[in-house]
């Protein structure tokens, strides 16, 4: 029997489409930002999950590809998700809550930090849906003032 989309999986097809980009990085305090741009398909699996695959070019000119799959799981009550790319090896694990406002998904995960890649640190990437056409990622990690900060914002445009 296969499971109804529920009015969370129904939040995530509003992903579903044909995107470009826009990106910024600062990799550390001292970094200046480094930008790149790309496309992104998102697609529907079931009408329960989202596959996003994105096509970029790293700064300095590296090609980059990389997948994202959300869900939501009525069991946890979470929505669940991962994200790989051809740039590293880690596979990233999400967990995350919708706001009230149904209007920002944020999604928790452990990874390597960066600026220590021998520590395992908790980021969260926000999606937050301006309109059916403009959504907005950002990635972000805790700082030693334990506070969240942002490193990467992407700006998505919906193709015409």
């Amino acid at each position: 029997m296969t499971p109804e989309p529920q009015e969370e999986h129904r939040w995530l097809q509003r992903l579903v489409g044909d995107w470009t980009y826009e990106a910024e990085a600062s990799m550390g305090p001292d970094n200046p930002p480094e930008m790149w741009t790309g496309t992104e398909t998102v697609r529907s699996l079931g009408g329960l999950w989202t596959i996003a695959e994105a096509l970029g070019e790293m700064p300095g000119g590296a090609p980059m590809t990389s997948i994202m799959t959300i869900g939501y799981d009525p069991q946890k009550t979470r929505f669940v998700g991962t994200f790989i790319a051809s740039v590293m090896t880690t596979l990233w694990v999400y967990v995350g809550e919708l706001d009230q406002a149904e209007k920002i998904l944020t999604l928790n995960a452990e990874g390597p930090d960066f600026r220590q890649p021998d520590k395992i640190v908790k980021y969260k990437d926000v999606i937050e849906l301006k309109n059916d056409d403009h959504r907005v990622l950002t990635s972000h990690l805790p700082g030693e003032d334990g506070q969240w900060h942002q490193f990467m914002k992407a700006t998505y445009y919906r193709k015409k």
